[in-house]
């Protein structure tokens, strides 16, 4: 299987997948315990959640589960959230931290998987935004995630619906993250904050660069959202869907609409 399914549009708008994926090779599967095997930190149904809802938008999809290596973790093994508890390139535990593995990785292991994995969905991803600065000038990448509302080993009490992280501003011109941060907040039922506990992941803040005319924002939605529930199962509610992607379709297509100045942070 490919490590990366690419679907090229003309749209400002890059849409990352870094966490959709499911496959795991079998001489990985086999190391991995009961426990890890329901590939539960999924980000379950969240390509389908925003399929077809930006016309001409790129999108880039890992089709490798995060068990096999993040695509959103620095390939140098360097923590987002140093002090806090999270997940490592190559996870040895669940977001529950419950190990997942009958044999842990060897430390060997992460330089293949990087460059059979990590590396291929890295070089898509960049490729597309250049592309994509090329025809417009300036290029946006949507990262688009979802995680359970309620992990305590992560994070106290429950997930605000919408996460929205900018690297404290810093990976995208200020009016992109108030247009995104207004739109979301605006919208009747949910609930929303910005560079919370989720501030963007590795690809946010490796790509995004708007004095270059790359900006980059992280979209973590707590999977209550759109989920019927969050334990096993995982199964994806259309009423439930049905609410929340009107509020999503404004938020792609505002940004499709907009046009920051390239090189500036307005």
């Amino acid at each position: 299987m490919t490590p990366v399914t690419v679907v090229e549009g003309r749209s400002p708008v890059v849409m990352g997948f870094p966490h959709a994926g499911t496959f795991v090779p079998d001489d990985i599967r086999g190391d991995l315990n009961a426990r890890g095997r329901q590939l539960s930190d999924t980000d379950w149904h969240i390509d389908r959640l925003y399929d077809g809802l930006l016309d001409q938008a790129t999108t880039v999809s890992a089709s490798f589960h995060r068990y096999v290596i993040d695509a959103n973790r620095d390939p140098g093994g360097i923590s987002l959230y140093p002090g806090q508890n999270t997940t490592d390139l190559i996870p040895l535990t669940d977001f529950d931290g419950t190990p997942i593995w009958n044999r842990p990785p060897a430390a060997e292991a992460t330089s293949g998987r990087l460059e059979r994995f990590h590396a291929p969905y890295h070089k898509a991803l960049a490729e597309q935004l250049v592309r994509v600065k090329a025809i417009h000038g300036f290029a946006i990448l949507y990262d688009c995630h979802s995680i359970r509302s309620r992990i305590p080993h992560l994070f106290d009490g429950v997930l605000p619906d919408f996460n929205i992280g900018t690297n404290d501003g810093a990976s995208c011109a200020r009016s992109l993250e108030f247009k995104v941060f207004d739109i979301a907040r605006s919208a009747p039922g949910f609930s929303t904050v910005r560079n919370q506990r989720f501030k963007g992941g590795w690809t946010t803040r490796h790509y995004g660069d708007p004095a270059r005319g790359i900006h980059a924002i992280q979209m973590e939605l707590a999977q209550s959202t759109y989920l019927r529930d969050e334990t096993s199962g995982w199964d994806y509610d259309e009423d439930k869907a049905a609410r929340l992607r009107p509020v999503l379709d404004k938020i792609l297509k505002s940004l499709a609409a907009a046009a920051p100045i390239p090189g500036g942070m307005t």
